[in-house]
């Protein structure tokens, strides 16, 4: 289950807003859904800068309890803007419900009814529901191209299509009255505006860059890109001098299992993974200051660390009690719930939760010379096309098929057989 907080934009009447979104996530026994709003409405700006100011000040919304929330503030203008997958052109859908139903308007209608219905569910917006379960289309557009062919598809797109002509103002309409935008304090926009112009001035470089005959795809990535250059500089300027374990090349790396938190370390020699352990089992600890004292009491020379010219200045710095482990969150791996995501669709499933995951999982196989891994993760394989699908998400590809249990049982017996290697030293 995803528990990230995701920006998104969504394009309205008045025009395109950018609010947050926490998908379904678990938490005392119960299944929770929000967005960044009260019990009111839901609140959406006009611009990135207005979100950042709102998130970085307030105190009282629906989000400020959701276990990721305190990560949140901290997220730059960069981070803080919707990716290329989580805008939703709601105002859009009579027109791209008349196309064809191939795999980029299959798709792309998709996701705008799952954001749309979530909205509803969210904040009890029945007439929304209404009409999302009024015609089965709408539930079977996450099968992807298949059930719109034939005789029978062509009847159900009709149908579809027919209910967004007759009834698509009523879901505007409400989504309009919805969504509101509160007031933001003044010093922290002004901060936030010029953060965005720094990243305006970034993007409109890599666009200058690009040749003449540049296509609306090359567009797109070198926007990225920039965004992506925009954070990395974003938090170098935050993180200030370079830390102990950047200068070492070695990683502090959280993942989180059925069992629990760990904590142990990764570096790459020769890009190849190597981590805190030997023989295929990985030394992992319950908490960064476990891991700390541990390596304090001068840890084990029969790990393959040593191998890492810098693994010496580890053990030196935790000896005289000056050794810190703090895990980037760019190390944060979570392995529970990515297989409930799968069996439910491709659209349940965190992309970027997804990656990571498939990196530990990947790196700790090669590591440990296990090849099975690689092999299901393969994209000639049922399980790889899945997550290639979902990680680097293309409208040309012929999307994967569901059901997927068995894609989700292979997945978990990948994440069982890494868990597997964890062991906690005496």
């Amino acid at each position: 289950m995803a528990s990230d907080i995701i920006p998104i934009q969504l394009s309205l009447t008045e025009g395109d807003v950018v609010t947050l979104w926490a998908p379904k996530w678990r938490e005392d026994g119960e299944d929770w859904e929000a967005f960044l709003g009260d019990a009111d409405a839901v609140f959406g700006f006009p611009e990135v800068a207005q979100l950042a100011a709102y998130v970085r000040t307030a105190t009282e919304h629906d989000l400020v309890d959701h276990p990721a929330w305190s990560d949140v503030p901290t997220l730059t203008v960069a981070e803080l803007t919707p990716g290329e997958n989580d805008r939703y052109d709601v105002i859009g859908v009579p027109e791209l419900v008349a196309e064809e139903p191939d795999t980029w308007v299959v798709g792309e209608l998709a996701e705008i009814t799952a954001i749309v219905r979530s909205l509803a569910e969210v904040c009890d917006l029945d007439a929304i529901t209404g009409i999302l379960d009024s015609t089965p289309g709408f539930a079977l557009l996450d099968q992807g191209t298949l059930p719109f062919t034939g005789r029978e598809g062509e009847r159900l797109w009709t149908q579809l299509a027919q209910t967004v002509v007759e009834h698509w103002d009523t879901v505007v309409d409400a989504l309009d009255a919805l969504t509101a935008t509160p007031e933001v304090d003044p010093t922290a926009l002004e901060q936030a505006r010029r953060e965005a112009a720094e990243l305006a001035e970034r993007l409109a470089a890599a666009e200058a860059a690009l040749p003449a005959d540049a296509t609306d795809t090359d567009v797109e990535e070198a926007d990225e890109e920039a965004v992506e250059e925009q954070v990395r500089s974003d938090e170098l300027a935050e993180a200030g001098p370079v830390g102990f374990w950047e200068e070492i090349g070695i990683d502090p790396i959280r993942i989180t299992t059925s069992a629990g938190s760990l904590v142990t370390l990764r570096c790459y020699l020769d890009d190849s993974p190597v981590f805190l352990g030997h023989d295929g089992r990985i030394d992992a600890f319950e908490s960064e200051r476990a891991l700390a004292r541990w390596l304090a009491d001068g840890g084990k020379d029969d790990n393959d660390l040593i191998a890492a010219s810098t693994w010496q200045e580890v053990l030196d710095k935790a000896a005289v009690g000056e050794l810190t482990v703090t895990v980037d969150r760019m190390n944060d791996y979570i392995l529970v719930g990515i297989d409930e995501d799968i069996a439910e669709g491709t659209l349940e499933v965190d992309p970027t939760q997804l990656e990571l995951a498939t990196e530990l999982v990947l790196d700790v196989a090669e590591w440990a010379r296990d090849p099975a891994p690689a092999e299901a993760l393969a994209e000639s394989q049922s399980l790889g096309w899945l997550v290639s699908f979902v990680i680097r998400p293309n409208p040309t590809r012929l999307a994967p098929s569901p059901p997927f249990d068995d894609e989700a049982q292979r997945w978990r017996e990948l994440v069982q057989a890494t868990e597997a290697r964890f062991r906690t030293p005496d």
